[in-house]
């Protein structure tokens, strides 16, 4: 009878009403870590389209993400301007939410983080008024195997 009550106090607190995308109630109480330099626009406006996706962002503000990346283990050729961590998945770049949470949802075998190299316009963060949004490939990557794509979108749409 006691377990039952306490798994029920937990559940009840993991509940949160109201989420606000699709997708958010995956995100929810997921530990998005990030490292990125804290004059960086883009990345805080990733920053806050990752929040909006239901997950609890913490912000390491670095001088160089350099260190980050080489612990988190993303490759040189799939750089962009912050990286990150979720559930055991390296991240780098302008990932979008939906990208991530399929990632988290399937799980598959042989794949240690998504990347989007550059800074594709109209990708989370770098949104430009007045400017058409850019065609890109999110990228698998894992060690010893060769680059993929995982998913593509233009902007924030998957395509």
């Amino acid at each position: 009878m006691r377990r039952r009550w306490l798994w029920t106090i937990v559940t009840l607190g993991m509940a949160t009403p109201g989420a606000a995308t699709p997708g958010a109630a995956q995100a929810l109480h997921r530990r998005l870590q990030v490292w990125r330099d804290p004059a960086c626009d883009c990345c805080g406006g990733w920053v806050d389209h990752m929040r909006a996706a239901g997950f609890q962002v913490e912000e390491h503000h670095v001088a160089s993400v350099a260190a980050a990346r080489r612990q988190l283990g993303i490759p040189a050729d799939l750089l962009s301007c912050h990286a990150a961590w979720v559930d055991g998945y390296a991240l780098e770049g302008h990932v979008p939410a939906p990208a991530v949470l399929r990632l988290l949802a399937e799980r598959p075998s042989g794949i240690r983080g998504l990347a989007v190299p550059g800074m594709p316009l109209g990708s989370p963060g770098m949104e430009i008024p007045g400017q058409p949004n850019d065609s890109y490939d999110v990228i698998a990557f894992a060690d010893g195997h060769p680059h993929r794509v995982f998913m593509r979108f233009r902007g924030k749409q998957q395509v």
